[in-house]
């Protein structure tokens, strides 16, 4: 039987995202996604205050039910959410909301999850921050998985995370603190720990070909997870040179679904075999690492 292809990192396709209260915009980006390769997906709620960001995975929660409850095959299937925030560093916000960012308190998360903890898969934090070692070992103790990530910490805030029951980070050297000889951070942690899953972005912008070479290089296969990233632009219109970017030149998302990033690397030369089971065998994997 084919391993089930999923992104456990996507925004949108395709001019929908996840910023809406509609269940069947959530499924429309389904529909777009298993048209473009892929089986299952993350739906990845961005950074905003709690009440909006509950809103937007109301709509996700009910696509969910909706799924459930009829029998439509051409969706890829909703696994679950990714919760990209709130409790990130806002030095490393990337194309996310700043101003939305909090500190990590088991009240905001509490406010945040109630009522969705069920359908929560990823939870996105910056380990740095002050009560996010806590807050791992909550949300871990919860079942949900702590990703690291748009994070300015040290290798041994890196660890602490990792120690407190983080398994993953998110996308490996985007939104984090560059890596130094004498500083090498998350970016190092997630290099040369073999435990650790990263996601990595394989669009032709996020990350220099020999920056993926390195990872594969660096890490064992089996930790390896290739994501879109996808943001609503995808699919919609060609991309300039720099990608999807807004007004400062900043990356706004992936460029590119899932299975054109997985392809391109095979094009330039990657083992097929490896490339399909860091969308396959290694998601799969990762999503049931807590249970």
């Amino acid at each position: 039987m084919k391993s089930p292809i999923i992104d456990i990192h996507t925004h949108g396709v395709g001019g929908l995202d996840t910023r809406t209260a509609s269940a069947a915009d959530i499924l429309k980006i389904a529909e777009i996604q298993m048209a473009c390769g892929v089986d299952g997906i993350v739906p990845t709620v961005y950074t905003d205050d709690i009440q909006t960001m509950r809103l937007h995975m109301s709509a996700i929660k009910e696509a969910m039910e909706l799924q459930r409850h009829s029998r439509l095959t051409a969706q890829a299937v909703i696994l679950g959410l990714h919760l990209e925030g709130p409790f990130l560093n806002p030095q490393r916000c990337g194309a996310l909301k700043r101003t939305a960012f909090i500190k990590p308190t088991e009240r905001a998360l509490n406010e945040l999850i109630e009522g969705f903890s069920d359908i929560i898969k990823i939870i996105t934090i910056a380990p740095e921050l002050d009560g996010a070692v806590e807050l791992i070992r909550l949300i871990t103790k919860l079942g949900i998985i702590v990703s690291m990530g748009h994070s300015g910490a040290t290798y041994a805030e890196a660890l602490a995370g990792f120690s407190a029951g983080a398994r993953g980070i998110t996308h490996l050297f985007n939104a984090t603190a560059p890596f130094h000889h004498r500083e090498p951070g998350l970016v190092g942690f997630g290099l040369t720990n073999k435990a650790i899953y990263i996601e990595v972005i394989a669009d032709p912008y996020h990350l220099h070909p020999s920056a993926i070479e390195l990872i594969f290089a660096a890490k064992p296969l089996d930790k390896i997870i290739i994501v879109s990233d996808s943001v609503k632009e995808t699919g919609t219109m060609p991309t300039s040179s720099a990608g999807i970017t807004d007004i400062n030149n900043t990356l706004q998302g992936g460029a590119a679904t899932l299975m054109e990033s997985a392809r391109r690397l095979i094009q330039l030369g990657s083992d097929e075999d490896k490339i399909m089971r860091c969308v396959t065998e290694n998601p799969t994997r990762y999503l049931s690492s807590l249970s």
